[in-house]
């Protein structure tokens, strides 16, 4: 099944690998928006998962998933951040996050994205 993924980035070039990969085999949809402001409208449609850079118009990614629950609470979320795990995961528990990203996702972390989206389905 089509699954579509919201990339929210000022810096496209660190997840093209991610995009790629999320993409391969399959007709998953990519939609990228570069500001908080253009995620919006994406994201109150069907999306399957948000994923969130570390820091868009220097806001922090974790206010943007926040954000972004109010405006779909069933989308999914990834989010970029350089913080340790236990660090991100206290700073992000009861937000729902499915996985913390590196700053430059690749291939690999697509197929552990896939992979749990298809245990949740």
């Amino acid at each position: 099944m089509m699954k579509k993924f919201l990339i929210i980035t000022q810096h496209t070039g660190n997840f093209s690998r991610l995009a790629e990969g999320l993409r391969k085999g399959t007709s998953n949809e990519i939609i990228w928006a570069d500001s908080v402001t253009a995620a919006h409208s994406i994201a109150a449609s069907s999306i399957d998962l948000i994923i969130i850079d570390e820091k868009i118009d220097g806001k922090p990614g974790l206010d943007i998933a926040k954000d972004m629950i109010r405006v779909n609470a069933m989308a999914n979320l990834a989010l970029v951040s350089s913080l340790a795990p236990e660090e991100f995961h206290e700073a992000s528990e009861g937000l729902g996050i499915m996985t913390q990203l590196t700053p430059c996702p690749d291939a690999k972390d697509a197929e552990l994205l896939l992979n749990a989206l298809t245990a949740l389905s």
